[in-house]
Formats: C-alpha cells, sequence, structure tokens
C-alpha cells in the first residue's frame, strides 16, 4: 500500500476540468516530484488530497485513508506536514507564538532541532519577517511533529542557495528515515536533485510517472563538439543525432555544433574519431528540457490551476496544516 494512493481523481467545474483521472502512488519512503507550470493543476491534486476541494470523481487516500471521509481524514492528518506555497501567519504574532499554537494543536518532536537547522527569528512580530524567514517558519512548522507523509508546495521559495542546500541535505535525510514527501514545484533543477520519482501534468492530466534517472536517460545528452577543421553534418548524421546546429568557429576554418544525442555514445566517437577536435563535451540535458518536450514547446499558465469557483467551493474540512 502506498503512502499516497490516486485512483482516477477528477475536479471539474464545468468549463474547466483542473484535474482529469490523474491516477499515480507515492510509495512509502520516497520523494515524489509533481512537476507543472503554474495552472497544470498540481495545487489542484493536493487541495483534494488534504480535503480542502472535494473530487467530482475518482478516490485519493493517504496512509490508506479515505481523504473524502472526514474521520478517515483527520485520523491521516495527524500524521501529515503540509507547507503551502505562501505560509500564512498571524502577523502579529511572533514566530514563538505561532510554534506554541502550533505546538498546542499537532504536538513538538523536533522543534529545537529544526530551529537549529533552519534559524528563523522567533521574537520578531511575523509582519516583520521577509519572504525567507515566513518559509524557515513554515518549514519548522510542517516537520516539528515528526510527520509520517509531508505535502510541500514550491518549498523553497525565498529561501537563499546556503538554505536551499541546508534544506536538500534535510529532505534526504528525512527519506532515509522513511519519511514519505510529495514535492510539488516548477524549479526543475531542486526535483532533479531532490526527487527518486516524478510525476508531470499538463492541463489537468497526468503525461508520466517515472524515475528521474529514467527521464534523463530518455532526454539524451548535450553535446558540444568543436574541431580544427570543417566537419560536414552529413558526417554527424547517425542515429540519436537530434537538432543539430552548426556555427563557424571564431578562426574562421573549423565549425562547432551543439546537438542532442540519445543513441550510443561509442558510435558517436567513432564519427568523430577521423577529425581533430579542439573540444567535445557531453552532458546531461537539462531536465527543463525535458519538461517542455512533454509541454510541445508550450509551458504557459493555462489558467485551470486556480478558478475563480475553488474559492467558493464549500466542502472544505478546515486548517490544512493540521
Amino acid at each position: 500500500m502506498g503512502a499516497i494512493e490516486l485512483e482516477g481523481l477528477t475536479k471539474d467545474y464545468g468549463e474547466v476540468v483542473a484535474n482529469d483521472g490523474v491516477t499515480f502512488d507515492v510509495d512509502r519512503g520516497e520523494i515524489f516530484g509533481y512537476l507543472g507550470p503554474n495552472g497544470a493543476g498540481k495545487t489542484t491534486t493536493i487541495r483534494m488530497l488534504l480535503g480542502l476541494i472535494s473530487p467530482t470523481a475518482g478516490t485519493a487516500r493517504l496512509l490508506g485513508r479515505d481523504v473524502t471521509d472526514e474521520d478517515q481524514l483527520l485520523e491521516a492528518k495527524r500524521q501529515l506536514g503540509y507547507l503551502p506555497d505562501s505560509p500564512a501567519f498571524d502577523e502579529t504574532a511572533t514566530g514563538r507564538d505561532v510554534l506554541d499554537l502550533r505546538a498546542s494543536i499537532t504536538g513538538d518532536e523536533r522543534s529545537e532541532e529544526l530551529l537549529e537547522l533552519f534559524q528563523p527569528p522567533l521574537d520578531r512580530e511575523i509582519r516583520e519577517y521577509s519572504r525567507g524567514n515566513v518559509q524557515k517558519l513554515g518549514l519548522v512548522t510542517t516537520f516539528m511533529h515528526d510527520p509520517d507523509v509531508v505535502i510541500l508546495d514550491e518549498p523553497t521559495s525565498g529561501l537563499d542557495p546556503l538554505l536551499q542546500q541546508r534544506f536538500a541535505e534535510f529532505l534526504r535525510a528525512e527519506r532515509d528515515r522513511g519519511v514519505t514527501v510529495f514535492f510539488s514545484s516548477h524549479i526543475l533543477s531542486e526535483v532533479r536533485q531532490l526527487c527518486d520519482r516524478v510525476g508531470i501534468i499538463r492541463n489537468g492530466r497526468l503525461v508520466t510517472v517515472e524515475p528521474v534517472e529514467s527521464l534523463l536517460d530518455r532526454s539524451g545528452k548535450v553535446v558540444r563538439l568543436r574541431s580544427a577543421e570543417p566537419i560536414s553534418r552529413a558526417d554527424l548524421e547517425i542515429e540519436g543525432v537530434h537538432d543539430l546546429e552548426a556555427d563557424a568557429d571564431a578562426a574562421g576554418s573549423g565549425t562547432e555544433y551543439v546537438f542532442t544525442f540519445t543513441g550510443d555514445v561509442n558510435e558517436l566517437l567513432a564519427a568523430c574519431r577521423e577529425h581533430r577536435l579542439l573540444d567535445l563535451s557531453i552532458e546531461e540535458a537539462p531536465l527543463e528540457d525535458v519538461f517542455m518536450r512533454f509541454y510541445d514547446g508550450d509551458g504557459a499558465d493555462d489558467g485551470t490551476d486556480e478558478p475563480d469557483r475553488v474559492a467558493a467551493d464549500t466542502d472544505a474540512r478546515g486548517d490544512a496544516d493540521v
């Protein structure tokens, strides 16, 4: 049994289908990345998982509990941590007040450790916090009761690079302890660094679910080749060469090529062997390129994630953080 299970999960607003038959499982003790630009349907999925909006069709389970059943959902939330994309706290309260309130509701197993790691300014009022400090406090409140499952919506927003790296190390350690992480993001570099598997959603429909490494292998490598003498395009017309582009070398006699390669690297090297190369680099394709292929080059916001009627849904079941 997975920690998170979705089967045909659908949210239909009539004019807009925000989630359309979404089906996947998240294993216990894995970091699962949920990818898509703003408007793809990521937040709608999360809101249904949290019981904030009701699915039009399909089912979802957290830790084996049906999220459409209020009693079962409440039981699941006791073992759940949630960080929304824009954490909101009482601006007149201090950080310490927020932690004391949260401890009285969910318990406090780890705040001392987490405060040392993320260091939000506890004695200042929230109104004085920067975006990064709000995020630091949000991370502490998310993990302080030692949840079994954590749902994170754009968790590194506002964090400086040092804190982002610290958070990445922390999250990997949590996974090694057996914590399940559902990690929604459009920052593909951090997904690549953190996640075991990814699901890609487009216009409310799930495009693929697979291991990060499989996704990268399927996307190929970026090859940059610079020669001391001209190399014809015909010499590089071998299986696996895509998007071949050439520019004249600055010296005027050589050639520089940049292309994507999905074939056998040994065959590529054999094709280049007869030419005098000045430089040859083979790098993993950026995950951004992989992502854009699933979107046919169009990753624009299509507005499906946050229709106005979401706010009007009367079936919300309370604070999603609890």
